[in-house]
């Protein structure tokens, strides 16, 4: 190589010897991976060792379905997030294994229950706030807004200002549906 390639190659701003790139540098304003989903990574590790093709198969499909996620306006970002994803694939198996019974197809019968089985039992490791706890989160909030309106309170400013930004259950491992639920109860109540 001559001395005028080398010079006019350390002149180059922003290059970048091809060796020494680093793709998957986290920056430091990205949040960390959530739980659940660490737990999957590192049990995708152990399916390949142990070889069993069923889990192996149901975790690349999660995976890849958070890196996908990941490309789109809405990233899996957390373990409820995740959860939901959980769930609507082990509704997809369970429906996808009546209509291969109805089929007269068993083999695949056996695959997609297996497949559920899998995603139920990490769907089932996600540790959620208990109802008490939610409620008393509630009861506050509803205290709060009726402090700052004069009237009858409405639902969906309770459930704003209870999962907002400052809200007492904002970024807590809770369903809204659970949380819409106990909200009516408690305003329903005298």
């Amino acid at each position: 190589m001559s001395a005028l390639s080398r010079t006019s190659r350390t002149l180059r701003t922003g290059w970048i010897c091809p060796q020494c790139r680093h793709y998957a540098t986290p920056s430091p304003t990205s949040l960390p991976a959530p739980p659940l989903l660490l737990k999957i990574r590192n049990d995708l590790k152990t399916a390949m060792k142990e070889k069993d093709k069923n889990r192996l198969n149901v975790l690349r499909g999660l995976l890849s379905e958070v890196t996908n996620s990941a490309k789109t306006n809405s990233p899996i970002k957390t373990d409820m997030q995740l959860l939901s994803l959980l769930r609507k694939r082990a509704a997809s198996a369970k429906h996808a294994s009546s209509e291969f019974k109805s089929a007269g197809r068993e083999d695949l019968v056996e695959a997609e229950e297996g497949q559920a089985k899998v995603l139920e039992e990490y769907a089932g490791g996600v540790e959620m706030m208990s109802s008490e706890d939610i409620r008393e989160a509630v009861v506050k909030t509803v205290d709060e807004v009726k402090g700052l309106s004069s009237g009858k309170v409405n639902m969906g400013d309770v459930l704003k200002k209870l999962l907002g930004p400052g809200g007492h259950l904002e970024g807590k491992p809770v369903e809204r549906a659970e949380v819409a639920r106990i909200v009516k109860e408690v305003l329903a109540a005298p």
